[in-house]
């Protein structure tokens, strides 16, 4: 089944008084968890980061650093002001579920990369905190995806594309991003979507939805 959608959604225009209120489906209500994972370089910082920019209005949006490589321009280039963005840098094991859990008490959203080896019952633990305090929570593995039933929207980076650069030169114009779509927010449809990004505040997502059914809703 392919649904075509005749215009354009801008993933960090979501004006609402009430963040309670359904957001579609990119984007996460309070206690609600997204998964991404796939290729690097496909522009999976900015749309996590997009996903929980609304939050930002209410409070710190964190984002916990284990690879090191987090820069607070990724936030600012989304209109997140300076002032509402906090990196916490830590890549050991043992102490990253003790961090999650206490950013989980104390801030609206968090974007969390995920160490190799944290165990599956560790992730499970930290999305029915999420849940409960009714945090946002991005959480992206440094390799795999998450176990199944952890996220309530996963993310896959399937195909990268930059625009603007011929016979390598040229200048960069935007990026587009094919994603594998999938979880509870898709109602056990998985969904394959093209976002683009232009280096604005807005990622669009354009024109063509291709949806097929699946056996069962994970994630």
């Amino acid at each position: 089944m392919v649904t075509r959608l005749h215009h354009s959604v801008a993933l960090t225009t979501l004006e609402t008084p009430d963040i309670a209120h359904d957001f579609g489906l990119l984007s996460l209500a309070p206690g609600q968890i997204a998964g991404l994972s796939g290729l690097p370089g496909s522009g999976l910082t900015r749309i996590g980061l997009s996903l929980l920019a609304p939050y930002a209005s209410r409070g710190t949006l964190v984002y916990l650093d284990v690879r090191g490589w987090a820069s607070p321009a990724a936030a600012w280039e989304l209109g997140i002001e300076p002032d509402q963005f906090v990196v916490v840098r830590s890549s050991d094991v043992v102490s990253w579920g003790r961090i999650v859990a206490t950013l989980l008490d104390g801030v609206p959203s968090v974007y969390a990369e995920v160490p190799r080896g944290m165990p599956d019952r560790a992730l499970y633990k930290l999305a029915a905190k999420a849940r409960a305090q009714r945090t946002a929570l991005v959480l992206r593995p440094i390799t795999g995806q998450l176990p199944s039933g952890v996220a309530h929207l996963n993310l896959v980076a399937r195909e990268v594309v930059w625009e603007g650069t011929e016979a390598g030169h040229g200048s960069l114009k935007h990026r587009r991003t094919i994603l594998a779509v999938s979880g509870r927010a898709t109602r056990g449809m998985e969904r394959t979507i093209e976002i683009e990004d232009n280096g604005t505040n807005d990622l669009r997502v354009v024109s063509d939805m291709g949806a097929q059914t699946t056996g069962e809703v994970v994630g």
